[in-house]
């Protein structure tokens, strides 16, 4: 395997390579560790990067691989979104509130893939506490794409998004809350998958909207997706939203053979909102010659309806800022974190801390939260959003009593270029119409690359496409994610220098 092809190989890849000893656990992550600092000054997709930490596991790795005792992802390099905490290593979120902040225990998630075997080689760039959708408002700098500099990665968890299409990492984690996994995913062309909210243990994870954010796998192909999330998920009883689900093997479909019609039976629901206003040209091309493909797979397709998911982006942004309002509160300067260096009483080192510490987005949804939750407002707000994401729920199962899975773009455009919706939050808002749904109802979401703008010339942009099932169906998202990749290549594309 050639140094190109070791930076974009696979997750599965890279295992058949570790087993046949074409490589070492080592070798692997000082390649990785050299592209990561070489990009770095350019991409920025890290936050923290650790050398020594990473070089320890890789030789426990082949350690253990000499022993006879490695597991699929012994060796595998990987990287955490910066809001998981990774024991003695920085947990910053992204934000000069916990800029100096070491973590003192492991995430659960972090736990759960460390015994798998992966090896950690750092933390990666996020919107400040995963409020936003381009990674330009992390207090460390703008976070580029990598097929197009001067346009942004998505977010919240861009930067991980940007490590996997950059072949910095195979896989890494992200959140999602309101799409933070599946839009960066699609701006950059790889594969994410928001999991059934509860699946993922939130221990460990810094949360924004409790009720919203669910962990899952980023990584370049479905099938590395649910040899991550296969170890990722798991009930944890110290989380009290972590559902007691059996432990699956979310890889079981894929495992199956490749036969002519792998998807007959498979019906794609098609809502008429997710084709219709305010979608670029490309994306809609795009996602309907993907179906094209999946009908030749055997898919049938039929229309279904989401009467209120237009509803989803307002019900949101009164439910996240509500949630995130009351679990920003702990940043105070008292305990942790950013303390204000000059201050006359408590109260002024409150006022003074949170106002240095934090960003402009994340006051803004401090502000918004504190407002529709304060007395004569949360009836008119927050009581009213919780009832119409009830109705968003229901939609959602009576459509899935018509079909099994629900297509449609994963977002309305490609990346847009840096800085053009810093102006205008609505308009960054409204980029995530299509995914908020998923969050409000708790339902499994993917984003899968189907195309790129431009036919996939230089200086095209990843296009993908967005399946959603019904509450547990991760292997059979992941199933259909693979037969289609099986049958095409834009998941094996990868950015020019």
């Amino acid at each position: 395997m050639s140094r190109t092809d070791l930076a974009y190989a696979t997750v599965t890849e890279l295992a058949a390579g570790l087993a046949a000893g074409q490589f070492s656990a080592l070798e692997l992550a000082d390649e990785r560790l050299a592209r990561i600092a070489a990009t770095q000054p350019v991409l920025n997709a890290f936050v923290s990067v650790d050398p020594d930490g990473a070089r320890a596991a890789a030789k426990a790795a082949d350690a253990a691989r000499a022993k006879g005792e490695a597991g699929a992802l012994t060796g595998i390099p990987i990287a955490h979104k910066d809001l998981f905490m990774a024991e003695g290593l920085r947990t910053t979120c992204s934000s000069k509130m916990l800029e100096h902040f070491v973590a003192p225990y492991d995430a659960h998630v972090v736990t759960a893939l460390k015994q798998a075997g992966t090896v950690l080689l750092g933390k990666t760039a996020m919107d400040e506490f995963a409020m936003g959708s381009s990674t330009e408002t992390s207090f460390f700098g703008l976070v580029r794409n990598p097929w197009q500099l001067d346009a942004v990665p998505g977010g919240s968890s861009g930067g991980a998004a940007v490590a996997v299409a950059a072949g910095l990492v195979p896989a890494a984690t992200g959140s999602d809350t309101g799409g933070s996994i599946r839009q960066p995913s699609s701006f950059c062309g790889v594969t994410g998958i928001k999991p059934t909210y509860g699946i993922c243990s939130r221990h460990g994870m810094v949360a924004f909207a409790s009720s919203l954010d669910q962990a899952g796998p980023m990584a370049r192909s479905a099938e590395d997706c649910a040899l991550l999330l296969t170890a990722m998920a798991g009930h944890d009883a110290r989380d009290a939203t972590s559902l007691p689900h059996p432990k699956e093997d979310y890889r079981r479909e894929i495992a199956e053979p490749m036969s002519q019609k792998p998807l007959e039976g498979i019906r794609i629901g098609l809502p008429d909102v997710f084709f219709g206003d305010g979608v670029d040209a490309p994306v809609v091309a795009a996602v309907e010659a993907a179906l094209t493909e999946l009908r030749a797979l055997g898919a049938v397709t039929v229309p279904v309806a989401l009467p209120n998911i237009g509803y989803s982006v307002p019900v949101y942004h009164v439910l996240g800022p509500a949630e995130a309002s009351s679990n920003l509160s702990c940043f105070d300067g008292v305990r942790y974190g950013h303390r204000a260096a000059q201050y006359t009483d408590l109260l002024d080192m409150y006022k003074k801390t949170r106002a240095e510490g934090f960003g402009d987005e994340v006051k803004r949804r401090i502000l918004i939260g504190t407002y529709v939750l304060s007395h004569g407002y949360y009836d008119a707000y927050y009581l009213k959003a919780q009832k119409v994401r009830r109705l968003i729920a229901e939609d959602y199962q009576a459509a899935f009593t018509q079909c099994d899975v629900i297509l449609g773009p994963t977002v309305p455009t490609t990346a847009p270029l840096l800085g053009a919706q810093m102006q205008d939050p609505i308009k960054m808002y409204l980029n995530d119409i299509f995914t908020i749904g998923a969050n409000l109802a708790g339902i499994p979401a993917m984003s899968v690359p189907c195309g790129f703008t431009s036919g996939g010339l230089p200086g095209s942009l990843p296009i993908g496409m967005q399946l959603q099932g019904p509450y547990f169906s991760e292997a059979r998202l992941l199933n259909i994610a693979h037969r289609f990749q099986q049958a095409t290549d834009w998941h094996q594309r990868t950015p020019k220098g």
